[in-house]
């Protein structure tokens, strides 16, 4: 370089069509990349989706003071038709997000079932 001479860079005007057609190829590539063809990564077959197992409370409202124990709640989610089951004891915080699949077991300070909800 020459002492006094400024150096100058050359810009190339892009156009916003040009600039948006450019993005826009980008993403596409980017989620061709996240697409799956259900194949697993070793060449099987992906499983299939599950199926929807939505709670029903009514079947097993029988359970009511029985003890919280395993099998017992094993056997009022499956009757439920549930896919989850969560015990609370009574009063605990608890999040208040519904879940069509879940079964709420509610106990007492003795591990007796004091009520059964969905949710």
């Amino acid at each position: 370089m020459v002492w006094g001479m400024k150096h100058r860079t050359t810009t190339l005007p892009i156009s916003a069509r040009a600039l948006l057609g450019l993005t826009g190829a980008t993403a596409a590539l980017l989620m061709a990349g996240c697409a799956s063809n259900g194949t697993a990564t070793d060449g099987t077959r992906a499983p299939p989706a599950r199926q929807l197992q939505v709670c029903h409370a009514e079947p097993v409202q029988i359970y009511l003071g029985h003890n919280t124990v395993a099998s017992t709640l094993e056997t009022i989610r499956q009757k439920s038709g549930s896919y989850l089951l969560r015990v609370l004891r009574e009063g605990q915080p608890a999040t208040m997000d519904y879940n069509q699949e879940r079964l709420n077991v509610i106990t007492n300070d003795a591990g007796k079932i004091t009520a059964l909800r969905c949710g």
